[in-house]
């Protein structure tokens, strides 16, 4: 349960700058395509790692144990420490829901592929629906994998036969 808090943590990053990320690969195309030397400024490194999280309203750079998962939110009242700005109660229901969903498969399907294969979907699941709920947008980077790894996984019919698998795909 508490590698799926601190998983839960990592997805919340990527359910907030994946679509950002999206956006600005898309603008460098649009720019590109227009010629413009004006839309192709070159942009500051925005990736998954860096930069490190910072607050949405005063960009202060989160520390390490701001970035505890869940207990951070209890212990900071769902506030920024620098700035008081409110901290979205999403970011503590993400890492709950993935910590305990990942314990319940972990504890439903015991050791081996098919715990793995089910808490690695269920991770991909839950950034897909944020990221869905917020642009409305499900990311290729995360469902086409996801697809693949589907079928792989019931190859040796892991969770359903594959004929239903590649029919369900």
């Amino acid at each position: 349960m508490l590698l799926g808090l601190m998983v839960g943590s990592f997805l919340n990053v990527v359910i907030h700058r994946l679509p950002k990320m999206m956006e600005r690969a898309w603008r460098e195309q649009c720019a590109e395509l227009s010629g413009d030397p004006n839309d192709s400024a070159p942009a500051a490194t925005y990736n998954l790692v860096v930069p490190r999280s910072a607050c949405p309203s005063c960009g202060a750079t989160i520390t390490a144990l701001q970035n505890i998962p869940v207990l951070s939110y209890v212990f900071l009242r769902g506030r920024c420490a620098n700035c008081q700005a409110a901290i979205g109660v999403r970011y503590p229901l993400v890492e709950l829901s993935t910590g305990l969903l990942s314990g319940l498969l972990a504890w439903h399907f015991g050791p081996g592929v098919s715990a793995l294969a089910a808490i690695v979907f269920t991770w991909a699941l839950i950034t897909l629906t944020c990221i869905d709920f917020d642009t409305q947008l499900l990311p290729d980077s995360i469902t086409l994998p996801l697809l693949w790894l589907g079928l792989i996984f019931n190859i040796p019919a892991t969770f359903t036969h594959l004929s239903s698998a590649v029919i369900g795909a």
